[in-house]
């Protein structure tokens, strides 16, 4: 077992984590906080600049037990109240004396059994040798979503060990392979990662804490969502006009609501952001603007990103869908038809920038309308404005026949021009959390 040594890492991050010393007796850490006033950097959570369109509030309800045994796994956070994090520190709140907690035998063994290990290749060797950085990562993680890490819960430390660092680890791995391929010398393009998951299944939280751990070890990266290229108000009116009477095309969401001249240009301009110096703008889309129908943001609000980029992390709920012959997707809801039509072009758009993908495979589409309602419930509660429930199931309704239809082939085949080798598949249960492969 490595002794723990949090200043033995190969890196230098960007966030320093001198807010804390540590000792190791007996294989219990014990930790003495000596300033809690750490401000964090601020600039890259532009990603979650719309509530409703980034809301990380489904992962955050207050409706767990005090025991920790609820579905959410952030009980208590100050996210849920409400609270605008991007105006104020994200820190944990942590004793100002030294405290005892689990030994770092104790950890290594919980690691140990998540589900993720034996898919991203790790064996519990390297887990040993690696303790350090897991305990780093995990910190950071704590910090991030306002979490005492001396005291969580089991449901915020599995979210935390058996998910978020397996696959930052993973992403790494992917980094080094893909850098790997070029001589020196010459420019390396940022590796596209893809996020193929369900609404309301944590990819965007899941992002946003990659992000972030990117960003502390000093790498820079970039995230956008299929959600920021959407049609215009304009656009969609017009979609809307052209497919009367098919309710999958009468709002934003299925093939056919996006920009993908938009989507292609941006995703060619990221990957040509090899230089220290280059700066663009990503486009952001206003889900409140027309009473709720959307509109894209206005472009003095986009935020910018500079270059060198290492990573670009990509999400959304149907990205590496594949076009299916019309008779399957007719026998789902033939309102599928047009919008099977309109995905044979999003391979050129989306899925051909993407060299590694990560999918979040959920056993029944039903879930989303659960996972769609705790948020809004959690939104309404904290005085935000939110859907009703029949709201919710009008919404969840559109997406439903896409998930019936394309879902298996995903899960069955990969993403739409996927490499087996560079394609991690995640099942997670009601709780959003990794389970073993059924």
């Amino acid at each position: 077992m490595a002794t723990l040594n949090l200043f033995s890492q190969p890196w230098q991050p960007t966030i320093s984590p001198s807010f804390f010393c540590c000792s190791n007796s007996n294989n219990n850490i014990s930790y003495a906080y000596q300033n809690h006033n750490i401000i964090s950097n601020n600039s890259k959570f532009h990603f979650f600049s719309n509530s409703r369109q980034f809301s990380v509030l489904s992962q955050f309800s207050s409706h767990s037990s005090k025991s920790g045994s609820g579905s959410s796994w952030l009980q208590n956070s100050s996210f849920a109240s409400g609270i605008e994090y991007r105006k104020r520190p994200l820190y944990s709140v942590f004793p100002t004396k030294p405290a005892q907690v689990s030994s770092v035998e104790d950890l290594y063994q919980f690691i140990c059994s998540g589900p993720l290990l034996d898919k991203i290749g790790l064996t519990q060797e390297q887990v040993a040798e690696s303790i350090d950085n897991w305990l780093l990562y995990g910190r950071y993680l704590c910090r991030l979503f306002q979490l005492n890490e001396l005291y969580l819960t089991e449901p915020q430390k599995a979210r935390i060990y058996h998910y978020y660092v397996p696959v930052f680890l993973w992403c790494e791995q992917q980094i080094a392979e893909h850098q790997s391929k070029f001589k020196d010398g010459e420019e390396i393009p940022p590796l596209v990662i893809g996020f193929s998951a369900p609404q309301g299944c944590g990819k965007t939280t899941l992002v946003f804490a990659l992000d972030y751990l990117f960003e502390v070890i000093g790498r820079k990266s970039a995230t956008v969502s299929i959600d920021d290229f959407y049609l215009t108000a304009e656009g969609q009116t017009k979609l809307r006009e052209a497919n009367p009477g098919n309710a999958l095309l009468e709002y934003r969401g299925n093939a056919g609501s996006h920009d993908l001249a938009l989507s292609v240009e941006t995703l060619t301009a990221l990957t040509k952001m090899t230089r220290e110096g280059v700066k663009m703008k990503l486009p952001r889309y206003d889900k409140s603007a027309f009473s709720g129908r959307g509109d894209r943001a206005d472009p003095s609000t986009w935020p910018e990103v500079e270059g060198p980029l290492k990573v670009v992390l990509f999400e959304g709920w149907m990205l590496g869908f594949k076009p299916l012959p019309v008779e399957a997707v007719k026998d789902v809801d033939p309102q599928l038809e047009i919008v099977n039509k309109n995905l044979e072009a999003y391979y050129d758009a989306w899925d051909k920038y993407i060299k590694s993908w990560i999918v979040i495979k959920i056993k029944d589409p039903n879930c989303v309308f659960q996972w769609r309602l705790q948020a809004e419930i959690g939104m309404r509660e904290a005085g935000n404005p939110g859907m009703t429930d029949e709201e919710v199931r009008d919404f969840v309704s559109r997406y439903l026949p896409a998930y019936y239809a394309y879902l298996p082939t995903l899960y069955s085949e990969g993403p739409n021009g996927s490499d087996p080798q560079r394609l991690l598949t995640i099942e997670i249960d009601e709780g959003r959390n990794p389970i073993l492969a059924s």
